[in-house]
């Protein structure tokens, strides 16, 4: 009987799950269009994307892939911030999060912390890693973003004292500060 009352109060997976809504056709950038610094992927010709318009649920330790990302302009951040519609240095410690985190500007010029590489770092919410559209100008030809990802910049890295040799993908937990 004690097993029965604590199942229920367990969500299931699938429940914590955020599934693709649509997909999208890349489009090969023009020549030089693509900014590739950070390893950043650019959309292919005919390639299948997933679009999303949620994200995983928001909780005191969520699950995320941490990216490295710049949100200087002319970089591989693509425009100017959806926040303030500036651009930020890289020592600043600053974030984008999927569209479905980022929840219609509600975590707008708020803070997160993020647990990565033992450590942890509060960062400002500046921007949102667009998980509905990509392969076009604002987005600098790069895919949409998946519905799990934290934009990071390399003041959040270096703050995680995550080696700059490993920079790129981290797996971490993040939460409302």
């Amino acid at each position: 009987m004690f097993l029965l009352l604590l199942v229920p109060s367990f969500p299931s997976v699938e429940s914590q799950s955020c599934l693709p809504f649509d997909t999208l056709t890349g489009v090969d950038p023009p020549p030089g269009q693509c900014p590739t610094e950070n390893d950043s992927d650019c959309c292919a010709q005919g390639a299948t994307y997933a679009i999303f318009l949620c994200s995983p649920p928001v909780s005191s330790q969520t699950p995320a892939t941490l990216r490295i990302n710049s949100f200087e302009e002319g970089n591989d951040g693509g425009g100017p911030s959806a926040c303030d519609n500036q651009y930020h240095s890289d020592g600043d410690l600053a974030v984008a999060l999927s569209t479905g985190w980022f929840n219609k500007n509600s975590r707008y010029m708020r803070y997160i912390t993020i647990y990565g590489n033992g450590q942890s770092v509060r960062a400002m919410v500046v921007d949102e890693c667009d998980s509905t559209m990509g392969c076009d100008g604002d987005h600098g030809y790069q895919p949409p973003c998946s519905s799990d990802v934290v934009d990071a910049s390399r003041a959040v890295w270096d703050a995680l004292g995550v080696p700059e040799s490993d920079w790129g993908e981290l797996n971490v937990l993040w939460s409302d500060s």
